[in-house]
């Protein structure tokens, strides 16, 4: 919801709620004002490093560039180091306004640093920022459980949570995702920590044909991390997070060991997570699935108690985001 609180005021005290995160090296990476939670829908700003990244959500986009401009100005007032910033445009034209252009600055970061560990970025590859900022908790989570383990991480995007994985000390780690270039991405950020890059682990094609044919070679995994896009089709199967995710769950379950897990990550904005809840029950019904926990999504990217305006569009209890994640413990009927 919009507020009569001027945007200034809604952005000082953001900013302010987020002072431990803003760490002195600037090498980090947040969510500055989270404007759907804190009062100005039409503006999100994230920082990775020295770079700003304002999202401008109004439509027409040309509405909110008044709230943009007002934004930097702020931006540029509390936050001196920041040395470059980003506008993209989520319902522009173009694919390039939408991807983002620079407005200020020479150069945007290409690298941020997470739970000492280094990813690297392309802040204007894709209309997202190339990194997700909400499932900072699920990377310390995987850095925390992996070790020893074998992942495989399903639409993997440029790779992070399989680079926590890995970071944490996984024994392997098996990107896969539809496009070469998210997974070259991946590559640097294995290059920035010194990790070997092994060519066989980056599996770029489709999904569906790739996990049967892992299942055909007879692969298993301790940990499989099912972090799917909103909605995707291809010649050989359909993604939608409303409505055939437990197919989802259920195609993956035979490559997980018997005691293994899948991290499973429905961010459906108009999906609740009561409705969510209902979809993994239906998958745990058979007894051989159990939902083990879950794993919240940081206070910057929710809004703080004290930042937090409204009410989110669908509520996601017990689930404290829109990015509902949850750890799912899978047994077989042979163990």
């Amino acid at each position: 919801m919009t507020t009569a609180i001027p945007l200034e005021d809604l952005l000082d005290h953001a900013i302010t709620a987020r002072a431990e995160l803003l760490d002195e090296q600037h090498r980090g990476a947040l969510r500055l004002f989270t404007g759907f939670a804190e009062g100005c829908p039409q503006v999100v700003i994230d920082v990775y490093a020295t770079t700003a990244v304002l999202h401008n959500y109004a439509n027409p986009p040309a509405e909110g560039l008044p709230l943009v401009e007002r934004a930097l100005r702020v931006i540029q007032t509390r936050l001196p180091w920041i040395s470059a910033c980003v506008l993209k445009t989520r319902h522009a034209t173009t694919p390039e306004s939408q991807n983002g252009a620079l407005i200020a600055g020479e150069r945007p970061a290409r690298r941020i640093r997470e739970h000492g560990v280094w990813y690297a970025v392309d802040l204007t590859m894709n209309r997202d920022a190339s990194f997700y900022l909400d499932t900072r908790g699920l990377r310390a989570w995987l850095i925390a459980q992996m070790r020893g383990m074998s992942v495989l991480n399903t639409f993997a995007y440029t790779g992070s949570l399989g680079v926590a994985a890995l970071a944490g000390g996984a024994s392997r780690v098996v990107q896969l995702d539809l496009n070469r270039r998210f997974l070259n991405m991946a590559k640097d950020s294995y290059t920035l920590n010194g990790m070997p890059i092994t060519k066989a682990d980056m599996l770029s094609g489709d999904f569906w044909p790739l996990v049967s044919r892992l299942k055909r070679v007879g692969e298993r995994f301790d940990c499989v991390i099912l972090d799917p896009p909103m909605f995707a089709a291809t010649e050989n199967g359909v993604v939608d997070l409303a409505n055939n995710y437990a197919r989802l769950i259920n195609k993956l379950r035979p490559l997980v060991t018997n005691g293994g897990r899948i991290v499973a990550i429905n961010n459906a904005l108009f999906l609740s997570g009561a409705a969510y809840m209902e979809i993994l029950d239906t998958v745990c019904q058979d007894g051989y699935v159990r939902l083990a926990e879950r794993v919240d999504v940081p206070e910057d990217c929710t809004g703080y108690t004290h930042t937090r305006l409204g009410a989110p569009i669908s509520d996601p209890a017990p689930f404290n985001h829109a990015t509902k994640i949850a750890v799912l413990e899978i047994r077989h009927k042979e163990g």
